[in-house]
């Protein structure tokens, strides 16, 4: 793979060169595009420079090349084609769907404009239009079955089993018993929990391929559906009976006993699993690493899975990768300052072990330990000059020490290396729009936040960030309401962005609503913070209800003993009554 794309890359060079040396000599030439004339010359010169520097990785020069050739030929379907890779390659989904079906529009029958739309709608979970762009290319492509059968899996995805089924049926009958379309029709069955008919199908497959893991898993998934769970484990036994060191075998009994909540079977196995040679080191991790994710386990079994992850320590001594998963776990125990001290234990053995000083900044963040957050980021980010996320970590370290001017120099630096990446320019921009508001820079920080939602208006934290500064400063209140409301209607259940649209409704005097929405998240006391009883105290201080206000300023002032400045608002308001 690499040689194809070697002398592909040394093939646009040639190509280039050869624009080069003609472009002194040679007369422009006309073309006519889709209804307009246009340099052709000029255009090609342009679109391979283009080609070059995104094969390079310099994705915001392609773009400006690519821009220049839409002048040249504003119907060039190619020329928006690669515009759509090179943002969405960058994360801009937006500007890469529009993008794409420019060049849709453009040439409708294409097919690879039409797989890479349906691709994206895939990717954001909108299934029905993702389907119709299939429904689109099988028509215009019916020789090309892999398309039938992509369609036929985002059909039973979309929970429409009946025209999945018509399209498998149909590849069954011209292929016979098959490992594309007859698995695809077992799965589908087994959605639309149509068990006896997926059975049947699973038993001609086991009947050809009796050792297959993948049709026995199936197999034994149907027995589960049907609630049968004994003979689904009769399944894997039998498979470890043939070949007890399969590693396929004992991975699939392993996903089996968890779905299944299995967990004591499951340690009995697992580290069987970790000293099977014939195992890859990726998939063991993989699998740690999907346990280390199931709170239920954890809350149960924390101390066996740990003892399985030290086994795993020993048995590749000298990977940092798996070094880290004895802190994960410590993590996910709520166990930080342990996960710490393992991490800074793994750099003292391993400097040069990035992933181990990522994960401890983060602790370190998560901790609110921000005096180790900026000594050990200064170090990280010294150590490793190209890593923007330590650059990060250690800006916000600084800032929450109030070393300003580190931070922003820091910020500086990362944003060097955040080029055109939208999303760490966004990150950058928020850290510093947040700095200028501590050091009372209100103009500048409302600035940076206007800056920042040119970039991306539809930024969830910097537009709830934005609002509740601006209803602090008690200006553009209207505004800041519009933000609030943008924020929660998409994410209603976000305590933190409540809060902010509470406040600023509080700010706008709607004490009503304001109220209503503090109370309904105080209700819930696991995950409750002192900030909002703060505010649940004031709106109701100026609702005429000191009582309820000193009752929330009191459950505040518990929570967090440094809101000391409360006890003036309870003597002031106790004193009013």
């Amino acid at each position: 793979m690499k040689k194809i794309y070697f002398i592909y890359f040394v093939a646009i060079i040639v190509i280039y060169a050869t624009f080069s040396c003609g472009r002194k000599f040679a007369p422009s030439g006309i073309a006519v595009g889709k209804g307009k004339e246009y340099d052709s010359a000029a255009f090609d010169y342009i679109f391979v420079e283009a080609i070059k520097q995104k094969l390079m990785g310099n994705g915001g020069d392609a773009l400006k090349y690519l821009e220049q050739c839409i002048k040249i030929n504003p119907v060039s379907d190619a020329a928006y084609y690669q515009m759509a890779q090179i943002v969405m390659a960058g994360g801009d989904f937006t500007n890469g769907k529009k993008y794409i079906k420019k060049a849709l529009d453009l040439d409708p029958g294409n097919i690879w404009y039409m797989m890479m739309i349906a691709g994206t709608y895939y990717k954001e979970e909108n299934l029905d239009s993702a389907i119709y762009f299939y429904e689109k290319a099988v028509r215009n492509f019916p020789d090309k079955e892999e398309l039938l059968l992509t369609l036929g899996d985002l059909y039973s995805e979309n929970m429409k089993f009946d025209k999945a089924s018509l399209i498998f049926e149909e590849l069954d009958k011209k292929y016979g018993i098959n490992e594309a379309s007859t698995v695809a029709n077992i799965k589908n069955m087994i959605l639309a929990k149509k068990y006896s008919e997926a059975k049947e199908r699973a038993l001609l497959l086991l009947k050809e391929y009796p050792d297959e893991i993948t049709y026995n898993g199936l197999l034994a998934e149907i027995y589960r559906g049907q609630g049968e769970n004994q003979k689904a484990m009769d399944v894997y036994n039998k498979l470890i009976e043939r070949s007890p060191d399969n590693p396929e075998t004992q991975l699939s009994l392993c996903d089996f006993l968890i779905n299944e909540k299995e967990y004591d079977e499951l340690f009995i196995l697992l580290n069987t699993v970790i000293l099977n040679t014939k195992i890859l080191k990726e998939d063991k991790i993989a699998l740690i690493a999907k346990l280390i994710e199931l709170p239920d386990l954890i809350e149960k079994s924390s101390e066996k899975l740990m003892i399985s992850i030290m086994i795993l320590e020993a048995d590749y001594k000298e990977d940092d990768i798996i070094k880290l998963l004895r802190p994960e776990l410590l993590i996910k125990q709520k166990k930080l300052n342990d996960a710490a001290l393992r991490l800074e234990e793994i750099i003292k053995i391993n400097p040069d072990n990035y992933y181990a000083w990522e994960k401890l900044l983060i602790v370190y963040l998560q901790n609110h330990n921000y005096k180790k957050l900026e000594e050990t980021g200064e170090e990280c980010a010294t150590r490793f000059n190209r890593s923007f996320l330590a650059k990060i970590l250690y800006a916000t370290g600084a800032a929450e020490n109030k070393n300003y001017d580190v931070a922003l120099e820091e910020l500086r630096k990362a944003n060097i290396l955040a080029g055109d990446n939208k999303e760490m320019i966004m990150q950058i921009l928020s850290i510093k729009a947040d700095i200028y508001y501590r050091q009372k820079n209100y103009k500048k920080a409302f600035e940076t936040f206007d800056e920042a939602i040119k970039t991306n208006n539809k930024d969830l934290t910097v537009l709830n960030n934005y609002a509740y500064y601006l209803a602090e400063q008690n200006i553009r209140l209207k505004e800041a309401e519009n933000m609030a409301r943008q924020v929660i209607e998409t994410e209603k259940d976000n305590k933190t962005f409540l809060d902010t649209y509470g406040w600023v409704l509080y700010k706008r005097g709607k004490l009503r609503e304001a109220q209503k929405i503090m109370e309904s998240i105080v209700s819930d006391n696991e995950e409750s913070d002192a900030e909002y009883y703060e505010h649940l105290g004031y709106i109701m201080k100026k609702r005429r209800n000191c009582e309820k206000a000193v009752q929330n300023w009191q459950n505040a002032i518990k929570m967090d003993s440094t809101k000391s400045n409360l006890i003036e608002e309870i003597r002031k308001c106790q004193g009013s009554h």
